[in-house]
């Protein structure tokens, strides 16, 4: 069986998405960045760079997984 190298374009900048849409999420839910931390067992810290930082630190799928417990949203919202 022969395989081949297949095209995808990839969006590079997805974690820009991913965080946009956490704070968007956790302030619907009015949640503070402090409670989502105490929620998910981060840092304050750590939540707030992952929403400021528009992609330049990631998390893992365990974290969104967390994430998307406390916000009462499908994982798959933080990827639209």
């Amino acid at each position: 069986m022969t395989t081949f190298k297949r095209e995808f374009n990839f969006d590079k900048n997805f974690m820009v998405k991913v965080s946009n849409n956490i704070r968007k999420y956790r302030n619907l839910a009015g949640i503070t960045q402090e409670q989502l931390a105490v929620d998910v067992e981060k840092s304050y810290d750590f939540i707030r760079r992952l929403e400021y930082k528009k992609g330049e630190i990631g998390c893992s799928i365990e974290t969104l997984y967390r994430i998307s417990i406390v916000l009462g949203v499908s994982i798959d919202k933080f990827f639209e």
